[in-house]
């Protein structure tokens, strides 16, 4: 007689298991991401960031963030199945110490100016609206010796490290590095779309870790005057320029641009999205859900669910993916679903 259940449990005493039981888990006819899609209004929020900055130093904490945790995924410290976001704040007169990890990071600056960031030796002034990027295993550091509280978005790929059980961390014995360069250094270099002769870069890190907003935001507006996709609106990535790749190996990174009266067609893709808004004032609708958002909110679109974005005046969103992962993967998929 057989008997699928004894045989499964006797095999199981070898840790063995019987692949036909779980296929369709394994290998679902589409994806099914346990995230939600999940909104972070900054006004609700804020307030409790800046208690946490009564209640312990950027010095004592390392680095001062409230995780943006998915309700999906209750306790895990991830906004999605292979991504992280935060909020950070540091005060005037703060500095969050030196340290480095095999983490990738994004800043991405929501509030206030005057801090720094500063990457192996060089200083990157901070400003609403600004890409700033601390690459795998460099030094890093915060200050803020300005007048005002600065915060601004992280995003990591800690769930992606941690998949692979390579995640780790050195202090550094100083506080704040040396500077080595003079800030705006590597802008100078490299981002006027030119790359020293007897500077030879390929693959990551990029030369570049600091992205103004001023000139993202002309480029946006450019690309936009031109039309835009009736899906996706407008939309321009912050790319290496020594390859063209993106800028970051495992985090793709651009800004959505919609015009005033945009009414987008629904699009799904399978790199669940972090987006933070910039300016202006829109709507999307992800799944069965609608939310409406303004400058800073945060939210978050999952795996595969379908998205239609919406604008009655001008808007700019920031968005961050695993898309390079998947596209070196090659299992990326995108699809605009039919009216």
């Amino acid at each position: 007689m057989n008997d699928r259940a004894s045989y499964n449990a006797r095999i199981a005493a070898d840790h063995l298991r019987p692949l036909w039981e779980v296929l369709d888990e394994l290998v679902p006819r589409e994806p099914r991401p346990s995230t939600v899609s999940a909104h972070w209004r900054y006004a609700q929020v804020r307030p409790s960031l800046m208690e946490a900055g009564a209640i312990i130093t950027a010095e004592e904490a390392v680095r001062r963030v409230l995780i943006l945790e998915n309700p999906g995924l209750p306790g895990s410290s991830r906004i999605s199945g292979a991504l992280y976001a935060g909020l950070q704040l540091i005060l005037p007169g703060e500095v969050a110490p030196s340290h480095r990890h095999t983490q990738s990071a994004l800043r991405f600056v929501v509030e206030g100016r005057g801090a720094y960031t500063a990457v192996d030796g060089e200083r990157a002034w901070m400003a609403p609206g600004d890409f700033v990027i601390t690459p795998a295993w460099t030094w890093h550091d915060h200050g803020n010796p300005g007048d005002e509280p600065v915060v601004w978005l992280d995003g990591l790929d800690i769930p992606m490290i941690a998949l692979h059980d390579a995640g780790f961390a050195e202090r550094d014995a100083r506080p704040v590095q040396d500077e080595l360069r003079p800030a705006g250094d590597s802008i100078a270099r490299f981002g006027a779309g030119l790359a020293p002769m007897d500077t030879p870069r390929a693959g990551p890190p990029g030369p570049m870790f600091h992205y103004p907003y001023a000139p993202s935001r002309i480029a946006l507006t450019a690309l936009m005057a031109d039309g835009v996709d009736p899906a996706h609106g407008a939309r321009i990535r912050y790319v290496d320029p020594t390859t063209g790749g993106w800028a970051m190996p495992t985090l793709g990174t651009w800004l959505t641009g919609l015009p005033a009266g945009f009414r987008g067609r629904a699009a799904r893709s399978t790199d669940a999205i972090v987006c933070c808004c910039v300016e202006g004032e829109g709507g999307i609708r992800i799944g069965e859900r609608e939310f409406t958002f303004g400058p800073h909110d945060v939210f978050v679109i999952p795996s595969w669910a379908p998205r239609s974005w919406s604008a009655d005046d001008e808007c700019v969103v920031f968005c961050y993916s695993d898309r390079p992962v998947q596209q070196a993967m090659g299992c990326l998929r995108e699809r605009v679903d039919n009216d």
